[in-house]
C-alpha cells in the first residue's frame, strides 16, 4: 500500500494525513472483495524495514492501528470478516498485541472474507522463522511452519504508487503469485482502480511452469 507519504505531501499535509487517508482505502477494498466473492485479502501495513521511519511516524502507525481496530469491529461482524493479524510481535507494545488479540478473537468466526495484516513483518523473518522451528522439531516440510500457514498462497499482487519490486513481502509465498503495478497513489486506490486489477488478472494466462 504505497504512496501515502507523497499523497499528503503533494497537499501540503502532514505524513501521518496520507496513511490516514490510506485506511478508508483499506475499507473500499474490503468492501469490493467482499462484493466481488473473494474470500483473502492482505495488507502489507508495517515492515521490520519501517521501524527505520522517525519515531513520530511509527507511532502515528501504531495508534492509527489502535483506533483502526476499535473503529472497525462492527464492520468487520456485520460483513462476516475473520481478521487476522501476521508478523512478529517482539517490538509491538502489550496495548497493540491484546487489541489484536482481542478483535481476532471476536471476529474468529467470520467466514465470508479473511482480512489479513502484516505487521511488523518480513518474508525473510518468515523463512528465517519457519526454518528454525523446522530444524527443531525435525519436520521435512518448511511450510507448516510459515506464519502464513493455512492460508492460500497469493493469486495477485497488486502495488501502488508506481514501485515495482517485491520489498521482502512473502517471498516464499509469492513463487507464482501475478504481480500488478500501478501508479495510483494508495490513499487515491479505491474500488474502481481494484475492479480494474482483477479485469488485469483476469486477462493472465496462468500456467504454473507448464505448458497448454
Amino acid at each position: 500500500m504505497d504512496g501515502n507519504g507523497r499523497w499528503a505531501a503533494s497537499r501540503g499535509l502532514p505524513r501521518l494525513r496520507g496513511h490516514m487517508e490510506g485506511t478508508e482505502s483499506v475499507r473500499a477494498i474490503m468492501e469490493a472483495c467482499v462484493e466481488a466473492g473473494i474470500e483473502y485479502a492482505s495488507f502489507f501495513a508495517f515492515s521490520e524495514e519501517n521501524w527505520g521511519r522517525s519515531a513520530e511516524e511509527v507511532e502515528g502507525l501504531m495508534k492509527l492501528m489502535m483506533k483502526a481496530m476499535k473503529d472497525e469491529l462492527n464492520t468487520l461482524l456485520g460483513n462476516d470478516i475473520r481478521f487476522v493479524v501476521i508478523g512478529s510481535r517482539e517490538r509491538l507494545s502489550k496495548e497493540l498485541t491484546d487489541s489484536i488479540d482481542d478483535l481476532m478473537a471476536k471476529t474468529a468466526g467470520g467466514r465470508r472474507l479473511t482480512m489479513i495484516i502484516f505487521l511488523n513483518y518480513s518474508g525473510k523473518w518468515d523463512i528465517r522463522q519457519a526454518a528454525a522451528r523446522l530444524a527443531a522439531e525435525g519436520g521435512t516440510d518448511i511450510e507448516p511452519y510459515l506464519a502464513t500457514a493455512g492460508i492460500p498462497d497469493p493469486d495477485l499482487m497488486i502495488r501502488t504508487s508506481g514501485e515495482k519490486r517485491i520489498s521482502n513481502y512473502m517471498l516464499w509465498q509469492l513463487a507464482y503469485t501475478e504481480f500488478v503495478f500501478t501508479d495510483t497513489l494508495w490513499p487515491d486506490f479505491r474500488k474502481q482502480e481494484f475492479l480494474a486489477a482483477l479485469e488485469e488478472f483476469a486477462s493472465r494466462d496462468r500456467r504454473y511452469g507448464k505448458t497448454k
